[in-house]
């Protein structure tokens, strides 16, 4: 079934900022005094789509709807606003304030692309970068949009890959790491993968100001079907990166990397037991840089794994099922999962029944 993108922008536009939800004075209040929240997207049992904005204990403080699944939040510390972005192959993005007082922003994306589900600011809250799809060329682009300016769209430059997924703006300030999945999809087709036999996946970096590329990066031709996806950066400035694997099911290739400037990727070798708990699917990256440690999720493979940065050796192991969405919490890292559960870094759970928390988390400090 083919899914018509002049349809859904026409309802964004004419939606504005219609999807606020009321915030509460107590929760507002709860907000404002934590000394950190954590923003998601989820689907209720309902079937209707937000984002959420949850507590230190994993309350949620409040919500705002969105007109379709959501995937990844990024979070501006100058203008301290976040965006959440539609799902692949969405056509949305939601600017939103977490502390409630604004009314949300909803953008989209223009004729011819469509969101790759993740975005970042520039240091100066200025520009937001998101991945992009060119579908009828078949290529990845990343877009910029002007903060400052309603988030309107001023231009693009190419990702030197196909499918991008997560992009990373590196500790220069000027760097742009994009994990290029090498999936060919277009939006007629839905979700479908048209090129499994010939993807190319790669990790790229560009200069946020020129568009040029610096380095790219590719995988060994035995492994042109593992799919880069996630990244986070650890405290030295390594990326490290999970992937998602296309080939037999019976194959158990590594599934998580490490990046860093002027070297070769690295595949991060790991015990059979843990590595075929993940099913072949990594779901998120988070790097907790209080503790040294990273954490990756499967939620094919109901699965959560803690390696220490500097020996890259795993640290924990622990079954969730359908876990995916993480963040740094203390000296652990808060979780969650499609069953409706968050999972504080002290181990403490709490369930919210009505929620199907999606793939991603991201902690913001109270700052």
């Amino acid at each position: 079934m083919k899914t018509s993108l002049i349809d859904r922008r026409d309802f964004l536009r004419a939606a504005g900022i219609g999807f606020a939800a009321a915030m509460a004075p107590p929760a507002w209040a709860a907000t404002l005094a934590a000394d950190a929240v954590f923003a998601t997207a989820f689907v209720k049992r309902d079937g209707s789509f937000g984002a959420a904005v949850l507590s230190e204990a994993g309350k949620v403080l409040h919500a705002i709807d969105l007109p379709d699944r959501g995937h990844d939040v990024t979070f501006d510390p100058i203008s301290r606003r976040s965006v959440v972005f539609a799902r692949q192959p969405g056509t949305f993005a939601v600017v939103f304030d977490h502390s409630g007082r604004d009314a949300p922003q909803t953008v989209a994306s223009v004729t011819g692309r469509h969101f790759f589900g993740h975005g970042v600011f520039s240091p100066d809250g200025a520009l937001l970068y998101a991945t992009e799809n060119d579908f009828d060329n078949a290529a990845g682009v990343v877009g910029v949009y002007d903060a400052r300016a309603k988030f309107s769209r001023i231009g693009e430059f190419p990702t030197h890959g196909m499918g991008p997924h997560e992009l990373l703006l590196l500790g220069d300030g000027r760097t742009i790491a994009v994990a290029n999945g090498g999936i060919e999809t277009h939006p007629d087709y839905g979700r479908a993968e048209l090129n499994i036999a010939t993807m190319k996946p790669s990790y790229v970096l560009i200069d946020r100001v020129s568009g040029d590329l610096i380095e790219k990066h590719e995988l060994p031709a035995a492994l042109h079907q593992l799919s880069i996806r996630h990244m986070d950066t650890d405290p030295s400035g390594t990326v490290w990166f999970g992937c998602q694997y296309r080939g037999a099911a019976t194959d158990r290739p590594l599934l998580v990397g490490r990046a860093a400037r002027g070297k070769e990727l690295a595949l991060l070798d790991m015990p059979q037991d843990i590595l075929s708990g993940f099913r072949n699917y990594i779901g998120s990256v988070a790097a907790n840089p209080l503790a040294g440690t990273v954490a990756v999720s499967s939620p094919e493979g109901n699965s959560l794994v803690v390696i220490d940065a500097a020996s890259g050796q795993v640290a924990s192991s622990s079954a969730l099922v359908e876990v995916c969405g993480l963040a740094p919490d203390g000296s652990g890292f808060m979780a969650t999962t499609g069953a409706g559960e968050i999972v504080e870094g002290s181990g403490a759970i709490r369930l919210e029944p009505d929620y199907v928390w999606d793939n991603h988390m991201l902690r913001i400090e109270q700052v």
